[in-house]
């Protein structure tokens, strides 16, 4: 009996992984990412990876990891628990599986599409609501395209970049936007970044279409992609 509660436990703890993953999904989380960060909550390892920012710094999947925390510490007393019991017959293995039951049920019905739009749509009116734009992650303000992206960009000597003006790298169709430039100990902020003649040793924080930063920093990618891999290779 001890051995079938331990297994009609372990289900309940599978679907509570899944309905987790399903509601961090809906909050905008990539699946994959969603997936590792429940169960790294759930069991209490593996969560101090830059992804785990996306959790920390959003309100609502603030919320849901403080449930998968505590129902980890609770799950894993309860295995102990029952392991050190597991001659005794004063096991609950129904009322267990009914658990299960209702828990399978809850992920089904949170699967269905219409349910999920209006779940999305509360999230984000929750946020709207009670929450303000400096709260949220930054992928979550910045990167609402799948092409938005942020760059980080050093140059060097014979960068192309190097010795020119953001204004005359850029045209005005480029959805390219200079957030700041990293000189030193100098951080030189956007209002100020496009009459500044760039320098072997920036590094320039960029803001906007990937495919616009690409085109027009091809080169510059290039030769900063070959640095690092010959300063890795040295090392």
């Amino acid at each position: 009996m001890g051995f079938l509660f331990i297994l009609i436990y372990i289900a309940i703890i599978l679907a509570v992984i899944e309905i987790n993953v399903t509601l961090f999904i809906l909050t905008g989380l990539k699946p994959r990412v969603a997936r590792f960060q429940v169960i790294s909550m759930l069991t209490a390892t593996g969560f101090t990876t830059g992804e785990s920012e996306l959790i920390i710094d959003h309100p609502i999947r603030r919320k849901l990891s403080t449930f998968l925390i505590l129902f980890g510490v609770f799950s894993l007393a309860v295995i102990i628990s029952t392991i050190s019991n597991i001659l005794s017959d004063n096991f609950y293995a129904m009322e267990a599986a009914y658990v299960v039951g209702v828990l399978i049920f809850i992920y089904f019905i949170l699967r269905i599409p219409l349910l999920q739009r209006k779940l999305e749509r509360i999230f984000e009116h929750d946020l709207e609501e009670h929450y303000h734009i400096s709260e949220l992650p930054i992928q979550e303000v910045l990167l609402t395209n799948e092409d938005d992206q942020i760059f980080e960009l050093a140059l060097y000597e014979d960068s192309p970049a190097a010795q020119k003006k953001i204004d005359d790298i850029l045209d005005p169709d480029d959805d390219i936007m200079i957030l700041f430039i990293q000189r030193g100990e100098i951080k030189i902020m956007r209002n100020h970044c496009s009459k500044e003649e760039l320098q072997p040793g920036d590094d320039i924080i960029l803001y906007g279409n990937k495919h616009h930063i690409e085109k027009r920093f091809k080169k510059d990618i290039e030769i900063a992609e070959n640095r690092k891999k010959e300063e890795l290779s040295e090392n």
